[in-house]
């Protein structure tokens, strides 16, 4: 295992280094990170990522120029309206906003419960809402990982962070969630909001919950309409900005702008996280962990900081991608799943290294 403040990453170990043919497989620490003594270095490896991307790109996209959104609606099948074709391609901004809180049970225990959805689906039938209940109770999982260790706050440093769904068949959507303190006097346990995509966009969906939650702050009824509008609006392509009309008391109509990256590719990407939790070295080391197909686990104190790094880490795969088990997030009532004898790319809280350590085959960082 190898670790840098306070996050560490490890992997499993290779075959033959019990006999001595190989070394231990690396890992490191994510919990404090400090920013690198020499920002130099780490602008330079920056710059050579996105530089080394924009040359893969160049190479695939050449004489292959694509429209994406109007491709996937021409396999459409026939008889659909265009609303509903732009949702089944997955164009549509979000599919779902929640609030989930923490209410206290007969038992004292806090557990976290929807208590806010948008947009309400009505007409469903019985499958459809046994998968509706399924995937909202993931969401309530991975809003808060933590499971019920809970207490009422006074103070709560807010934090933005993301997960991925995964389907049966593979397909995978994005949930963005902002945790705060509500606002209030005296100790209250924090909540969180959510947004369910199928678009991979961390910046983007970051500036969307700064409306929300600034409308959050004079009444919920406020969210619905801006959401709504979202909701309609087209979403851009890389490169272009889409504008929102958006009415707010005391201010009258605001016009938000989000923009998307002219690079899509990497949109969803923030490789300076990565850079400062490990050196060059130690990148190139997880990368040839993921590329070998092997089993990979983050640690880290801050949801933020997992999320980000294991995003960072499938996207340096490019031009393949990860198609194995990818979790950024692993709630505590999953942490089961390190014991699985496939491949994956899982992110766990440092204060559940104990129980990964004792059912994988490395041994906890030094002190």
């Amino acid at each position: 295992m190898y670790c840098s403040g306070q996050f560490c990453w490890f992997s499993e170990q290779p075959q033959g280094a019990a006999n001595g043919k190989e070394k231990d497989a690396p890992s490191c620490d994510l919990s404090t990170v400090q920013p690198s003594e020499d920002e130099e270095v780490e602008r330079g490896a920056l710059k050579r990522l996105s530089t080394m991307w924009s040359s893969f790109r160049a190479k695939l996209n050449r004489d292959q120029v694509k429209e994406p959104c109007q491709e996937s609606l021409d396999s459409a099948p026939v008889g659909t309206t265009a609303r509903e074709q732009r949702y089944m391609s997955g164009h549509y901004f979000f599919e779902y906003l929640v609030v989930v809180s923490l209410k206290k049970s007969k038992e004292g225990a806090y557990e976290p419960q929807i208590t806010y959805q948008f947009p309400k689906r009505d007409g469903m039938v019985r499958f459809q809402r046994e998968e509706e209940e399924k995937t909202l109770k993931a969401i309530t999982l991975f809003c808060f990982p933590e499971g019920i260790s809970w207490a009422p706050l006074t103070e709560y440093h807010s934090e933005t962070f993301s997960f991925v769904l995964t389907e049966i068949d593979g397909s995978r959507r994005n949930g963005y969630c902002r945790r705060l303190l509500p606002h209030g006097k005296g100790a209250r346990p924090p909540e969180a909001f959510c947004i369910i995509s199928r678009l991979a966009c961390f910046g983007l969906f970051s500036k969307i919950f700064d409306e929300v939650e600034k409308r959050h702050q004079i009444s919920m009824a406020m969210i619905y309409p801006f959401m709504q509008s979202l909701r309609e609006a087209a979403f851009p392509a890389p490169g272009n900005t889409v504008k929102i009309k958006s009415f707010v008391p005391d201010k009258g109509t605001e016009i938000i702008s989000l923009t998307r990256p002219l690079d899509s590719w990497l949109e969803h990407v923030d490789f300076r996280t990565l850079f400062r939790c490990l050196t060059n070295e130690e990148v190139v080391l997880v990368f040839a962990a993921a590329a070998m197909e092997r089993r990979i686990v983050f640690i880290a104190v801050e949801l933020s900081t997992l999320s980000q790094v294991i995003h960072a880490v499938a996207a340096l795969l490019y031009p393949f991608t990860w198609q194995h088990t990818f979790i950024s997030i692993v709630p505590e009532i999953l942490i089961d799943v390190v014991m699985a004898p496939t491949p994956y790319l899982l992110g766990v809280q440092k204060r559940l290294m104990d129980q990964v350590t004792d059912q994988t085959d490395v041994s906890p960082p030094p002190h």
